[in-house]
């Protein structure tokens, strides 16, 4: 028989955001708006924005670096990179391409999942531990290194309050392997329980950036025409998909497991914005000591969010070996995705 499902899981994490800290104050410098404004509406307080000189890369690699030290493993030990990202660090090639050669990894597999907004990560994650699993790959020891990683703040428009004030950059990587393949890391290891993931492409044009593809090229014309870096968010429907989406495949993914709400140690959910997050936990009967939350400190951090707050929520002890924990994103597409892990 192949691999059990629990036997596959996180080796190890790792995360990283700029030094900037962007408070809500400094907003008023861009369109009409305040602290007061954004906190009311979105639960945002700060967030982290790339120095003038720092690129996507400048986040993941560190991100990355931390994740293998974490598992106690060196470059030399993966077997494939996957990158999830909206802002690559080049249109080509990938950015996985390019990171693989920063780590001095050897010539392995590598490549992004591109423009799957916030979900990124987790669907990222599925893949991952497919390829580990996977009964006709010789490489029974395979190990895969997922990075979360966004440079939002380089993608939206500074003059959109609709949108402005509501990202951060920031990146989350984990390796996934076999347990027990690790190296002498501090990180024991979580398991993977359970996944589901899906998309509905007829709500793409609620959230999403057309300028810069082959419909809309980004051109001169466009340039000069504005709105190129406009992102289109269509509130309303956004909030209602979101919280929809997420439930349900949280709710799945519980069922399929056998376990329930009252289980879990703990839901991290995607931090988009704090009404979204409440209300997500609010359908599902998450109490809040349950909860974790940290989008007033980064806002969002796209598909780098699950993965940071993941790693925070570990850092600060409130994740302990053998607790289950949820991960639940929605993102541009319409994407949405659940993972289950136990610690």
């Amino acid at each position: 028989m192949s691999l059990s499902k629990a036997s596959v899981g996180l080796l190890g994490l790792g995360a990283h955001v700029p030094e900037r800290v962007m408070e809500n104050s400094e907003w008023s410098e861009y369109v009409d708006t305040s602290d007061a404004w954004i906190r009311e509406r979105t639960g945002i307080e700060r967030r982290r924005v790339l120095a003038d000189d720092e690129s996507t890369l400048d986040l993941a690699l560190p991100a990355a670096r931390l994740a293998l030290a974490d598992a106690g493993l060196e470059a030399s030990d993966l077997d494939e990179i996957i990158v999830a990202t909206d802002t690559p660090e080049v249109y080509i090639p990938d950015t996985s391409a390019i990171l693989q050669d920063r780590l001095g990894a050897r010539e392995v597999p590598s490549y992004d999942l591109g423009a799957s907004g916030c979900a990124g990560f987790l669907q990222a994650l599925s893949v991952a531990r497919s390829r580990v699993l996977d009964p006709d790959d010789e490489m029974r020891h395979r190990r895969v290194l997922v990075v979360g990683v966004e440079a939002l703040t380089r993608l939206m428009n500074w003059r959109d309050r609709s949108t402005c004030v509501l990202f951060g950059d920031a990146a989350g990587a984990t390796v996934v392997g076999r347990l027990g393949t690790a190296g002498d890391g501090a990180f024991p290891g979580a398991a993977f329980l359970g996944a589901t993931a899906g998309t509905d492409g007829s709500k793409a044009d609620i959230l999403c950036l057309e300028t810069g593809g082959t419909r809309r090229p980004f051109n001169l014309e466009a340039a000069e025409a504005g709105g190129h870096h406009d992102i289109v968010m269509k509130g309303r429907e956004v909030f209602r998909e979101a919280v929809r989406r997420m439930s349900e495949a949280s709710t799945l993914v519980l069922e399929r497991a056998g376990v329930t709400m009252d289980d879990l140690a703990l839901v991290v959910p995607h931090q988009a914005n704090l009404r979204i997050i409440n209300a997500v936990a609010h359908r599902l009967g998450v109490p809040d000591d349950k909860l974790y939350v940290n989008v007033q400190d980064y806002g969002n951090t796209g598909s780098a969010s699950v993965p940071l707050a993941l790693w925070e929520a570990r850092g600060m002890g409130r994740i302990q070996r053998g607790d289950l924990v949820l991960l639940t994103a929605f993102g541009a597409g319409f994407h949405w995705a659940a993972t289950l892990l136990r610690f």
